[in-house]
């Protein structure tokens, strides 16, 4: 939505670009939120917080993690249709493969604390480098 406004409030109208590149940056951000409660279902559960990841269970939010991220590189394939500039954030790629391989492994606890970072430095990463090819975009 803050994707979408703030379009909205430049060019007074909303643009597809900009929704499907607001919902590709709110998938890598839900799966950072994903990881973090992954890491977290044992104590959750322990002390009686019902989180998504707690009703989901171990196993299924693995599986929601992986689709959140896979999610966001198909938009990305989206926004190349819109220019293929955008095929830039294609180069966070490697980043959330390297996220991903310790949820696939079913590693827990503090083994997941690096999953927090690599999600985190490819939502970055794919931030930046799309907002690059969107600028190159705006100024022809």
């Amino acid at each position: 939505m803050a994707t979408a406004g703030s379009t909205y409030v430049q060019i007074e109208r909303i643009t597809g670009l900009s929704i499907v590149a607001g919902a590709a940056t709110g998938f890598l951000s839900c799966a950072l939120l994903v990881a973090n409660n992954l890491r977290d279902i044992p104590t959750d559960t322990q002390s009686g917080k019902i989180t998504l990841a707690v009703r989901l269970g171990d196993a299924r939010t693995r599986v929601l993690y992986q689709v959140l991220l896979a999610t966001a590189g198909v938009l990305t394939l989206v926004l190349m249709l819109a220019t293929p500039w955008c095929a830039t954030g294609l180069v966070a790629t490697p980043l959330a493969l390297r996220a991903a391989r310790p949820v696939r492994s079913g590693r827990g606890g503090p083994e997941l604390i690096p999953v927090l970072r690599d999600t985190g430095l490819a939502m970055i990463v794919w931030a930046i480098a799309v907002a690059a090819a969107l600028t190159a975009l705006s100024v022809r």
